[in-house]
């Protein structure tokens, strides 16, 4: 019998705080020319692909600091599950109430060939943008397979005025 195919696994991390009551999550704009005018339905959790052997928070950890060039704040984790997006990726997100300033987001970079079919490879950051968030901001923003993490973060966390 043929192998079975392993299932693309990612592993995230949303960090949210309190602000006038309300919560504010930390959102990541994807980066390169595919993204680059695209603003609703665009943007990402820190987050990235892990081998099955390893533990999907040390991933998050790793991907945050990759992407946004920072370690996580210190806190306790809260698990959010996983969700399986749209082409078949499974998403492991957990939440951690903390502060970061946009700023000083350095994300790593991957390269591509562009335009397409020129033969010259570019540079790119994985993430372009990092911005706070107010929730509905965050749904407009937020590609639609992370969505329930947003539901399932205020199923966990009460605003604290």
């Amino acid at each position: 019998m043929p192998a079975q195919k392993q299932r693309r696994r990612s592993a995230g991390l949303l960090l949210y705080r309190d602000v006038g009551g309300g919560l504010e999550v930390l959102i990541a704009h994807m980066g390169g020319p595919f993204w680059a005018r695209k603003d609703e339905a665009a943007w990402s959790i820190p987050k990235g692909e892990y081998e099955p052997d390893e533990d999907p928070r040390a991933a998050a950890a790793r991907e945050f600091a990759e992407e946004l060039g920072s370690a996580p704040p210190d806190g306790p984790w809260i698990e959010l599950g996983d969700v399986r997006q749209s082409g078949g990726k499974v998403v492991t997100a957990y939440a951690l109430r903390g502060d970061f300033d946009p700023a000083t987001a350095v994300s790593n970079t991957f390269e591509l060939e562009w335009p397409r079919g020129s033969g010259r490879v570019q540079a790119f950051p994985e993430v372009d943008r990092v911005a706070w968030c107010d929730l509905p901001a965050a749904r407009a923003r937020l590609v639609r397979g992370l969505l329930p993490f947003l539901d399932r973060l205020l199923d966990q966390v009460a605003p604290q005025p």
